[in-house]
């Protein structure tokens, strides 16, 4: 079964269920998912209320190719004493639900991964994004497509680290880019 969403030109977005041939356009997404997901006997679950502001919302994830799970013992002190504002959840691998201040997505999360990493040792190299090449927004810096961005470049660096480049060859990556 399939569940697709599209935004119109004049802001509405349409939903359609595929198996079911059911379609519904309206002016609130939130409404058309909620729709879709009753016509395909789905439980829909509202979405949380926004974060105030200065403070954002993401998941950061320990992910690794040797999978060891929620319970591994590397992660014994951060589900006794996670960083403020985030919840150890198993997603099928360690992950920390977070809810953190920052002046951008960005800064969040990098505060957060920098106080695992000094507090407890542990490299986060995760948002668990799945299919990052879909859903990229690049006019809105601080949804979506920031998640995406921040979420290439931590496992980036972890991938890089696994291969042995250290943090001058991804830094003269980044550099070479033109980025600034």
């Amino acid at each position: 079964m399939g569940l697709h969403f599209h935004r119109n030109p004049d802001g509405t977005t349409t939903g359609r269920n595929e198996a079911k041939g059911f379609t519904v356009t309206h002016a609130e997404e939130e409404e058309v998912k909620r729709q879709l997901y009753e016509d395909a006997g789905w439980e829909y679950t509202p979405p949380p209320p926004p974060v105030p502001p200065g403070f954002h919302r993401f998941s950061l994830v320990h992910d690794e190719f040797r999978a060891s799970g929620f319970e591994d013992e590397r992660y014994a002190g951060l589900r006794a004493r996670p960083p403020e504002g985030c919840v150890p959840v198993d997603q099928g691998c360690f992950a920390l639900e977070c809810e953190r201040p920052g002046k951008t997505l960005m800064d969040a999360v990098a505060g957060t991964v920098a106080e695992v990493r000094r507090e407890h040792g542990l490299v986060m190299n995760s948002l668990g994004v799945e299919k990052p090449q879909e859903g990229f927004d690049a006019d809105n810096k601080e949804g979506y497509a920031a998640r995406i961005a921040a979420h290439l470049v931590l496992m980036a660096a972890d991938r890089a680290r696994l291969l042995g480049y250290g943090r001058k060859e991804v830094v003269r990556l980044l550099d070479a880019t033109g980025i600034e």
